[in-house]
């Protein structure tokens, strides 16, 4: 083929620099947390569906995390609430947790994530962290009790949900304005401390006569 053959040839398309990526290989620290906290959150769906079966076995069956009249998973485990769907809530965390361990499991085995993969990821915990706020309200507001494994779930969650947004901002395959990939990728960790510690003065300023008795 000569000079004035290659120059007819039609260039590859080039996408441009703002072109979304089709795929995305994340990072060894990411892939650690996504095992790290589907793990936490797998273990308490676990223990709070063995509790909730031993509680259909025998309703005087009080859980190893009911410590006072605050802390109290026999109470959020018997309310409506922990049932939003028709089936114990955990249910939903042993399936959605055990995605996140494996995909967290594949990341650090060097697998490469395509695009959809990750916004469905980003969906699912968008969907979860959702859920973990709507029973947040419900157990502070509208139960008045509180579960340890529950608030295991929730940090568990947030932080998931945190690190898929930073991942796919940060890698654009979410839109986002440049300044906002800059903030993500320096202070990613902010958002979910911030979150959490919310959280935690909400716990501490509902029940404050109960801390401080």
């Amino acid at each position: 083929m000569d000079t004035r053959t290659r120059a007819r040839l039609p260039h590859p398309a080039t996408p441009p620099d703002d072109a979304p990526p089709t795929a995305s290989a994340g990072s060894p620290g990411l892939g650690w947390l996504l095992v790290v906290a589907g793990l936490a959150g797998l273990v308490a769906s676990w223990v709070i569906t063995l509790d909730k079966f031993k509680l259909l076995e025998d309703p005087r069956f009080v859980p190893g995390c009911s410590l006072n009249p605050v802390v109290s998973c026999g109470n959020i485990m018997k309310s409506e609430q922990a049932a939003a769907f028709g089936f114990p809530n955990p249910m939903l965390g042993l399936v959605a947790y055990g995605v996140v361990v494996g995909a967290g499991a594949g990341l650090l085995a060097g697998a490469r994530y395509r695009r959809w993969f990750w916004v469905g990821m980003h969906g699912g915990t968008f969907f979860g962290v959702g859920f973990c706020t709507w029973l947040q309200f419900q157990s502070l507001y509208r139960i008045g009790a509180l579960c340890l494994w529950c608030s295991l779930a929730w940090v568990a969650t947030i932080v998931l949900f945190c690190a898929v947004t930073r991942h796919n901002v940060v890698q654009r395959l979410l839109p986002a304005p440049a300044a906002l990939r800059n903030v993500l990728r320096e202070f990613g960790w902010l958002p979910p401390v911030l979150w959490t510690g919310t959280i935690g003065m909400l716990v501490l300023t509902r029940w404050w006569d109960f801390w401080t008795a």
